[in-house]
């Protein structure tokens, strides 16, 4: 009896916060980068890897054009909507980037496909916003 009534108060204890009606919760600020003149791009792209892929890397390569210099192009790979593979990459002077990634691994005779099928990429670049010509 005395185990039953020290449960029933530890589960009211668990239960207090949820009984509370103020919000707990951290006050952020939605927007990601804090200058009005720079802006973050996002493009997404489709890749398949083959179930019979005799090559060991993928890679992904691509240009920034207008790139804020010191803020890496940051590449997220998913499966089915789920995360698979994240990257940061710094982006060259020429605007520029690459990011190779294992996709086959082989140790002795033991060969493991880590991609295989269907993927999402987003690809995020941070940079600065060009306004529109105006007609005067």
């Amino acid at each position: 009896m005395k185990y039953i009534l020290g449960m029933a108060v530890g589960i009211f204890l668990l239960l207090i916060p949820s009984l509370n009606s103020v919000s707990q919760g951290v006050q952020w600020d939605p927007k990601l980068i804090a200058n009005d003149d720079i802006q973050l791009e996002k493009s997404i792209v489709y890749m398949h890897i083959p179930a019979d892929n005799k090559l060991p890397f993928g890679c992904v390569w691509g240009t920034v054009t207008d790139a804020v210099p010191g803020y890496p192009v940051v590449v997220q790979i998913y499966q089915n909507s789920k995360p698979v593979y994240f990257a940061q990459v710094d982006v060259k002077s020429d605007g520029s980037y690459e990011h190779y990634f294992r996709i086959k691994s082989v140790d002795g005779n033991n060969v493991i496909n880590v991609f295989q099928g269907d993927y999402t990429v987003d690809i995020f670049k941070t940079v600065y916003v060009t306004t529109a010509p105006t007609i005067t």
